[in-house]
């Protein structure tokens, strides 16, 4: 069984869903992959707070203790829709607590499968990366991008903060308007692509799992526009049933 850590953000979750069930090769209802969706939001602090040092709390422990529900109900392979959580001062403890209680279940990492897929599909790409600061500040997706030796081309630091903006302001930012997203914040994104696009890059990360919702096209002006969403949903049906993961267009 597929288990999704929900509530981080809330419709991310309901994102990747959506996405398991598109990417998934059936023919009637009951072909499709048995999912769980465990949303609690109100027990998970939020990452970027944590990572900036505005809160004590590790989110990782609320996240670890709801991965061991979906074991327990059976899950097999779950994944965090969340970038920022995949930083490794969270991920890491997640995997410590998961490990402390002999919790069986298969973790797959959310950046890790994404600069996977670009490697495989474009290993000359310049990846620029659209992220809370918290993602940037730890450099998770910078450092594993180098690692697979893809070059990066990174916002300036007033644009990760409009970027930034775009996800958290309480007056027009995604978190608060997920459905439908605010136009002020597909503008602010919007314009910041059109400034890395100027400085060459050729591939954009949607960096926070919310992002997906402001772009559900799968480019801008010509240029991939890559859904973690989407590459982990794929993932979590490879380990579980890897004959239903539909074939991708060449």
């Amino acid at each position: 069984m597929i288990g999704i850590v929900g509530g981080v953000g809330p419709l991310a979750g309901l994102d990747v869903f959506k996405k398991i069930i598109e990417e998934t090769d059936v023919q009637k209802d009951q072909d499709h992959l048995p999912v769980l969706l465990m949303s609690y939001p109100h027990l998970i602090v939020d990452r970027t707070e944590y990572l900036l040092n505005k809160i004590d709390v590790n989110p990782a422990y609320a996240l670890a203790d709801i991965i061991k529900k979906l074991a327990d109900n059976g899950v097999t392979a779950a994944a965090i829709p969340c970038n920022t959580a995949h930083a490794q001062a969270i991920f890491s403890v997640v995997e410590q607590e998961l490990a402390k209680n002999k919790v069986n279940i298969k973790l797959l990492h959310l950046v890790k499968e994404t600069v996977n897929q670009i490697k495989l599909n474009a290993p000359n790409a310049k990846v620029a990366v659209l992220s809370t600061t918290g993602t940037r500040n730890t450099g998770l997706y910078k450092n594993i991008l180098v690692d697979a030796g893809l070059t990066v081309v990174e916002p300036s630091i007033d644009w990760q903060n409009r970027v930034h903006d775009a996800i958290y302001d309480p007056t027009y930012g995604i978190k608060a308007f997920s459905s439908p997203v605010k136009e002020k914040a597909v503008q602010e994104l919007q314009q910041c692509i059109d400034v890395l696009i100027q400085e060459n890059a050729t591939h954009f990360i949607l960096g926070c799992t919310e992002l997906p919702l402001a772009f559900p096209e799968t480019s801008y002006k010509g240029i991939p526009l890559i859904d973690p969403n989407r590459i982990i949903a794929r993932a979590l049906i490879r380990e579980v049933a890897a004959e239903k993961l539909k074939k991708q267009d060449a």
